[in-house]
């Protein structure tokens, strides 16, 4: 099994203000994590910048205007209460963008049969129309039209366990019957969106809220019965995950009370469900995960499990 890492410097240049949970220092415990020997076998590539018409396969022309509008000359600014640009912002969610782009491209050329972009900002909040949750432009929303344009693919699955709900990739495929999404989250929790009644136009969206406090059994349970249920069905070309690790039982901004072996897990079933439909192609971008110790373990089992394959 071939893994692919997408990586760049310019992810650390996205500043935030002091005490963002945001930070830098997540790619930072990553990479710290990935020096470890078993990761000496994984392929690590530099992500491309895209050119900004990729923004423009799942958002406006005025959406990229208003938020290179906000992207300051030096300095921190702000679109909202928690989502900040900094001079390398735009720079970085571009970059960001090109690895989506480039790891779709790495599993249909059969360069890769599974790829992971460790990138930041994340994307899973941004809708079609606005910025929101630390994120500007919906990476895992744009990788799914563009394996639909580049590639042909007629059905794509995303997969979010991002401990918030992916309100922005839900808002862009309420009405696609091509695209699949599935989202594990807590509930009650920001952004406020994700109710099992949310089943979109063509019942192609598939929420699995968690409560606060629930753990591993819950989690699995909610992931077998309304998820790997919802995969099977659909049996997607590609599978896409928004890979946040904030439903980590050290993460503060939540209260679920995950391990690095469930995601371990959930990433089997996944490679599994893309074994069966997709020809083993996976895609994962990285979304949450704030606390330094849980991201770097589970992004790391989550890493180590693609390459076992």
């Amino acid at each position: 099994m071939t893994t692919v890492l997408y990586e760049h410097p310019v992810f650390l240049e996205h500043k935030v203000p002091e005490g963002h949970p945001e930070r830098p220092d997540r790619l930072k415990a990553l990479n710290l994590a990935l020096e470890h020997q078993r990761f000496a076998r994984l392929t690590r590539k530099q992500a491309p910048q895209a050119n900004e018409d990729y923004v423009l396969l799942a958002h406006p022309e005025e959406h990229l205007r208003a938020v290179m509008r906000v992207i300051p000359e030096e300095g921190i600014n702000h679109f909202e209460a928690d989502t900040h640009a900094s001079p390398a912002s735009l720079q970085a969610a571009l970059t960001g963008i090109g690895g989506a782009i480039a790891a779709v491209d790495d599993v249909f050329s059969g360069k890769a049969d599974n790829v992971f972009v460790a990138s930041r900002p994340p994307g899973h909040h941004a809708e079609k129309t606005k910025a929101m949750g630390f994120c500007f432009f919906n990476n895992v929303a744009i990788a799914a039209r563009h394996a639909q344009q580049a590639h042909g693919v007629e059905r794509v699955a995303i997969v979010d366990w991002d401990v918030h709900h992916g309100n922005g990739t839900q808002d862009i495929f309420y009405d696609d019957p091509s695209v699949l999404f599935c989202s594990t989250h807590q509930m009650p929790l920001y952004p406020g969106t994700g109710a099992k009644d949310e089943r979109g136009t063509h019942g192609t969206i598939v929420n699995a809220p968690l409560a606060p406090n629930d753990g591993s059994d819950h989690f699995r349970e909610a992931f077998r019965e309304r998820v790997l249920t919802a995969l099977d069905n659909f049996r997607p070309d590609l599978v896409l995950i928004s890979a946040g690790f904030d439903a980590h039982h050290r993460d503060p901004l939540a209260q679920i009370n995950l391990t690095g072996e469930d995601f371990d897990w959930a990433t089997g079933k996944l490679l599994d469900v893309a074994g069966r439909s997709a020809n083993n192609r996976l895609v994962s971008l990285l979304e949450g995960g704030y606390d330094l110790e849980g991201l770097a373990e589970s992004a790391g089992l989550h890493i180590e499990r693609l390459m076992r394959g």
